[in-house]
């Protein structure tokens, strides 16, 4: 059973509409903000400095169902799972939660990308010390299974 990756945090009064309800951008940002937490907390970053360049993990594909509505000043848990461990990708679903009540759901997919100065990113294997932090949170392990 893989594991899952909790993320708490408190709806702030500029992330919500003229009505005080959360605007449907903000969970787009709530989605990036609960995967940059889950590499902090594996002890790495979504920008993962190398001899070659720069590796990060570029969003390729978003999307979010809004079920409910949650309001300024309401507690967010948004929890994360890695639906697929690929050979260059990862792909996340959120599900959000207040009062234990499903509020919204999104999917994720990022690639991740080789930078280096004045060229475009380059996709590129998932580093084996990088896929190892990821792989307890991953339901498939595409690369692993091949």
């Amino acid at each position: 059973m893989p594991q899952v990756f909790h993320h708490q945090r408190r709806v702030e009064f500029h992330e919500t509409d003229i009505a005080g309800i959360v605007h449907f951008v903000s969970f787009f940002k709530y989605m990036e903000e609960a995967e940059h937490a889950m590499m902090r907390s594996l002890g790495t970053s979504v920008f993962l400095p190398t001899e070659n360049g720069k590796i990060s993990f570029p969003r390729v594909s978003t999307s979010c169902d809004f079920i409910d509505t949650v309001t300024f000043e309401d507690v967010l848990d948004i929890e994360l799972r890695i639906s697929r461990l690929g050979s260059k990708s990862i792909a996340y679903e959120h599900h959000f939660r207040h009062d234990g009540r499903e509020v919204a759901r999104g999917t994720m997919t990022c690639v991740c990308c080789r930078f280096v100065a004045d060229e475009r990113p380059r996709s590129i294997e998932i580093p084996p010390e990088v896929r190892a932090l990821f792989a307890p949170y991953a339901e498939t392990d595409a690369a692993a299974a091949s």
